[in-house]
């Protein structure tokens, strides 16, 4: 059961309806974008410690949770028009960005288009640039990729045995899974015809957010607003499952996160820094890419700090 002290509500955009939750408070509008698979719901824990001074929101984007999942849309420059015609719709001039993971192209693409629109950005593990040579390669050499979670070969027939399965399967998610994550990820499943639970998004559509993801070349150079960005580094501990993983698998983690990984998120790091010059870094160690549940008082203070000044 939804709990969250929000309001839920849609706005049409471009034909299609987009969710989103709007927690009140007075002040300039905060709004929260959510990664590639999440939605609106990811926040309901985080977003509403800033009620005090920010008038706070959250966006689900197209092809996610309750918002329509059109076949088409999921280009740069459409994404980040929704955003836009989001603001218009609802009579928001100037808006403080605040996104994770897939978020980033996302902040990074309207502030390059409506810098006047920009009051303030943080970036939450979302600064990255993933159509470098050094990500993709990043990528296609991760021991996860063969390493197989067993227990999804199977059909699933309630929301309780899908999400167990998914906690033992993706450590990375059973480290943080809140009430707030287990809420967001209700939204992102459905049931079949035959009683079967699936996720809601389509192949085609998880294939066109990866395409717009490695191929957006960020603007970062262009932004002007004030901006906090939060890195994760990580030595791989919250993708090691000792549940079913071998002594062999969890070394290949721990020594592609230790030096594979870590040395683009470095290599992000500092092409961010040299981008952004006027940007606050903030550098998380033994960091959970979803920061802002894992160390969320460390992001809630340094995020509060920062939007205050």
């Amino acid at each position: 059961m939804d709990k969250s002290p929000h309001k839920r509500n849609f706005v049409n955009v471009s034909g299609i309806n987009l969710h989103y939750l709007d927690w009140g408070g007075n002040g300039e509008v905060l709004l929260f974008l959510a990664g590639r698979g999440c939605n609106a719901h990811n926040f309901e824990d985080f977003a509403p410690r800033f009620k005090d001074k920010f008038h706070v929101m959250a966006l689900t984007r197209r092809g996610h949770g309750e918002s329509d999942h059109p076949e088409t849309g999921y280009d740069i420059d459409t994404l980040t028009e929704d955003i836009g015609q989001f603001l218009d719709a609802l009579s928001i001039e100037k808006v403080i960005l605040a996104g994770h993971s897939f978020a980033g192209v996302e902040l990074s693409h309207f502030s390059a288009l409506y810098p006047e629109r920009v009051l303030k950005l943080v970036f939450l593990d979302a600064a990255y640039d993933r159509s470098s040579t050094s990500y993709k390669t990043m990528v296609v050499n991760s021991p996860l990729r063969d390493i197989l979670a067993p227990g999804l070969d199977v059909d699933f027939y309630s929301e309780d045995d899908y999400f167990a399965a998914m906690k033992r399967a993706f450590p990375l998610l059973q480290t943080i899974w809140t009430r707030a994550m287990e809420e967001q990820c209700r939204h992102e499943i459905m049931q079949t015809p035959e009683g079967t639970i699936v996720e809601k998004m389509s192949q085609p559509i998880n294939k066109a957010m990866t395409d717009t993801m490695t191929s957006y070349v960020p603007e970062d150079s262009k932004i002007r607003a004030p901006t906090l960005s939060f890195f994760a580094l990580s030595k791989g501990i919250y993708n090691i499952s000792n549940d079913w993983m071998t002594e062999e698998q969890k070394t290949q983690v721990m020594n592609h996160f230790e030096t594979t990984v870590n040395s683009n998120i470095r290599e992000n790091i500092e092409q961010f820094r040299q981008n952004v010059p006027h940007a606050k870094i903030i550098e998380i160690l033994e960091g959970h890419h979803f920061c802002f549940i894992k160390h969320e008082e460390l992001v809630y203070k340094e995020m509060r700090k920062f939007l205050l000044e």
